[in-house]
């Protein structure tokens, strides 16, 4: 059985694993940030360990077309020759791709939309991103840009805000939700919402009201099968606003393809990312003859 190197480059941590072609993980570890292009490259590098391909996601952008890669909380504002750092160091295929678009992989692979071709993954932590698979394959755009659904403008009324995150990252995020119900961050938002505070549920159902716009507005332009939340602030208060975000995308989506569409939480967590990763990998082999793959076509 042949297994692949998998990894999730994070803002904080690193995740680093070998894959099964089943989904298995061995030898997985978390590992610090390593926050200069080079040492990222030597934290694969290091753990390589004969895999025959790695599978890597950035949180960020991803250029397929030149291999760049723009991840400002990780190796600073401008771009990286990310692709190009690899290859200088490994003799095996790398597959690299967005993390949003290593969750979607996992969830669709392994998670709550196992065998699904049609699926949407909405991440909303720090920042929000959207994973999108559709017909089996991962959508990306032209430069990699595709899933900053963060961008959506969904208040007509413009705030300063808005100019650094987009609309919709502003006002469900957790530092917004954090801002606006005057605390420090969105740990603290959860503590005090469940503590009854006031000021932090209603900050909460106003995020709520706007996740459920954006993710309407993904349900009617693309008309998956599942969307699966995922990221650490919506997980952490599912249990307070998942009522509430059904029913605004009720309210919002086309209605035949909302009748239609999953809404899951995800099963995956923090593995979905890793286990993206190793589908990436796994798939490029399985293109190439080396290595059958199991579950959803990439």
């Amino acid at each position: 059985m042949t297994n692949v190197l998998a990894v999730d480059f994070g803002g904080t941590k690193t995740a680093i694993a070998h894959v099964d072609p089943d989904g298995t993980l061995r030898d997985a570890r978390t590992l610090p940030a390593a926050y200069r292009l080079d040492d990222s490259v030597d934290q694969v590098v290091e753990h390589l360990a004969g895999a025959p391909a790695v599978g890597i996601i950035v949180p960020g952008i991803y250029n397929p077309e030149s291999g760049h890669a723009w991840c400002p909380n990780l190796w600073g504002a401008d771009e990286v020759p990310l692709r190009a750092a690899l290859q200088e160091k490994l003799s095996v295929p790398v597959f690299i791709d967005s993390d949003r678009s290593g969750y979607v992989l996992g969830e669709s692979w392994l998670g709550a939309a196992r065998g699904l071709s049609h699926v949407v993954f909405v991440s909303i932590g720090t920042g929000i991103g959207v994973g999108i698979l559709s017909h089996g394959r991962v959508l990306t755009g032209a430069g990699g840009i595709a899933g900053a659904a963060g961008w959506f403008a969904l208040d007509p009324e413009w705030r300063d805000a808005y100019a650094q995150t987009g609309c919709w990252e502003a006002e469900s995020a957790g530092p917004g939700v954090a801002r606006r119900a005057g605390l420090k961050d969105g740990h603290q938002v959860v503590l005090a919402a469940r503590a009854g505070d006031l000021d932090a549920l209603a900050a909460l159902e106003r995020a709520a009201d706007y996740t459920a716009m954006g993710i309407a507005n993904l349900i009617s332009i693309l008309n998956p099968e599942a969307v699966v939340l995922g990221g650490g602030f919506l997980l952490g208060v599912a249990d307070l606003v998942l009522d509430r975000i059904k029913a605004g995308i009720t309210r919002w989506a086309q209605p035949i393809a909302a009748s239609r569409c999953r809404i899951e939480l995800s099963q995956l967590g923090e593995r979905a990312g890793v286990l993206g990763a190793a589908r990436l990998a796994l798939t490029g082999l399985h293109a190439s003859g080396s290595v059958e793959t199991q579950g959803t076509r990439t």
